[in-house]
């Protein structure tokens, strides 16, 4: 039974996640930290453990095999470190971090202790999208020039989002940006997985004027060049409703493929014996890509596990690069 703490728990999918780490039986969860007492009062409410204020004083005083990080951007960084210099393995919330720099150190930290560091994607564990992923990987679709991603919804305020997670998400040390940041990323490492690195890339930001008090961008497309190939990943702050969220689409030279969101969403696949699509059946998927907590724990129990491309800190770290080079070309 391996014991997990979790460092931080001002980033609104802590709860699910670790609702499903007490669900899969293989973990205690012994500690949380966060120096927000309302986040720790909701914590002693709904999981077992002890609570800090201090996250190096938990780090300190706790006997532990792992940790979930969902502090803010900035703040994963450094907890990150100090968690794999302890010897830690260290799940860490989308996207890796707020900078390009602060992933290379998190990434050289868990290679130089020998550890496990895996980023959540919640995407990553839609079943559809892994299989889209492996059938243009292997050629299904012939030649791959294009991979497009959406992410939109109307305003993490809007959207019911803690005044904690917000209040870190409109910061743009604490995020890194504003809507390029926490949506961007997810067509990034989709881009870096199925394509690579780019050679270029070019972004652009807007403030709608539809939030006043809103500082940062809240609408933001990447578009990624490589040599035979494109890539764009939008951003919005301010869509109304969910048609277009979320949506993955793969353009291959013998096909194209439409990938819905969600658990639930269906994979259609376009050929010129097939112009219209036809939904494709998703073969059975390994029991450990469930979700987060069932893969982090299969990958830290037995080192021939390899951790799913989308969630290798290899290719979060690519992501961060794309984000950071789509970032420069906005100023």
């Amino acid at each position: 039974m391996k014991r997990i703490a979790t460092l931080g728990l001002h980033h609104d999918h802590v709860w699910s996640n670790l609702h499903q780490l007490q669900e899969t039986g293989g973990a205690e969860l012994v500690a949380a930290a966060d120096e927000d007492e309302a986040l720790l009062d909701k914590y002693r409410s709904e999981l077992p453990g002890k609570t800090y204020a201090s996250y190096e004083a938990l780090l300190d005083e706790e006997d532990l095999d792992a940790v979930y990080l969902f502090g803010s951007n900035r703040l994963n960084e450094d907890l990150t470190v100090m968690a794999c210099k302890r010897g830690l393995h260290c799940l860490v919330e989308k996207p890796m971090a707020s900078t390009l720099a602060g992933a290379e150190r998190m990434l050289a930290a868990a290679t130089g202790a020998g550890v496990r560091l895996m980023i959540n994607w919640p995407f990553a564990w839609w079943p559809q999208l892994r299989h889209g992923i492996a059938m243009a990987q292997a050629g299904e679709i012939g030649q791959l020039w294009q991979v497009k991603y959406r992410a939109a919804h109307q305003g993490p305020v809007e959207l019911g989002c803690s005044a904690q997670f917000c209040e870190w998400l409109y910061d743009t040390e604490l995020n890194g940006a504003g809507a390029l940041m926490d949506y961007c990323c997810y067509g990034a490492v989709l881009a870096d997985v199925l394509l690579g690195k780019p050679d270029s890339v070019s972004g652009t930001i807007i403030s709608t004027g539809l939030k006043p008090d809103l500082q940062l961008e809240d609408n933001a497309i990447l578009v990624l060049s490589y040599p035979h190939a494109l890539a764009t990943t939008e951003a919005s702050w301010t869509q109304i409703g969910s048609l277009t969220s979320y949506g993955t689409t793969l353009y291959g030279s013998k096909g194209t493929l439409v990938i819905e969101p969600d658990h639930e969403g269906k994979i259609i696949l376009a050929t010129a014996e097939h112009p219209a699509g036809r939904i494709l059946e998703i073969p059975p998927q390994p029991d450990h890509l469930d979700n987060s907590a069932t893969h982090f724990l299969a990958a830290i129990n037995d080192p021939g596990i390899e951790i799913h491309p989308l969630c290798d800190a290899r290719h979060g770290l690519g992501a961060q690069w794309i984000l950071e080079e789509g970032i420069q070309s906005t100023r």
